[in-house]
């Protein structure tokens, strides 16, 4: 059953490789001898995606994606399995959502004339208070 991101867009399953793995950290003899963690390696490569949404989710991943383009996702939050299955997916789906997103471009702007003139008295301001905390020289 494929993985749905949004209304038009899902991921394949042959593209989501779910293992899973012993989890590290503390839990005594059970993380010893459970294997609950789960490592999702996703092909982003192999799937359809604009490349301007393939480069944001490159950079979303950040160090979780190799050189192939495969997304390695380690969830070992839960104690149970199919919770930190369903951790997985939703943090790969979440990455591919918000690389869909484009930014918005920024405008720049100049600043108004009032506020370069405020700017302005501040500075003179602050220039005054701090000659009058300076010492009183006699020129006498």
């Amino acid at each position: 059953m494929p993985v749905e991101v949004s209304g038009s867009l899902a991921i394949p399953d042959e593209l989501i490789e779910v293992r899973a793995v012993r989890a590290s950290g503390p839990g005594g003899q059970n993380v010893n001898k459970v294997s609950n963690a789960v490592e999702l390696r996703f092909d982003s490569a192999a799937w359809a995606l604009p490349a301007p949404a393939r480069a944001r989710l490159a950079r979303i991943a950040g160090r979780r994606i190799t050189a192939e383009g495969l997304i390695v996702i380690d969830a070992q939050r839960f104690r149970s399995l199919e919770q930190n299955r369903a951790d997985a997916l939703d943090r790969l789906v979440t990455m591919i959502r918000e690389s869909l997103v484009a930014p918005k471009p920024r405008r720049p702007t100049k600043p108004t004339r009032a506020s370069k003139e405020r700017r302005l008295q501040g500075k003179s301001l602050a220039a005054k208070t701090k000659k009058l905390r300076s010492r009183v020289r006699n020129d006498d």
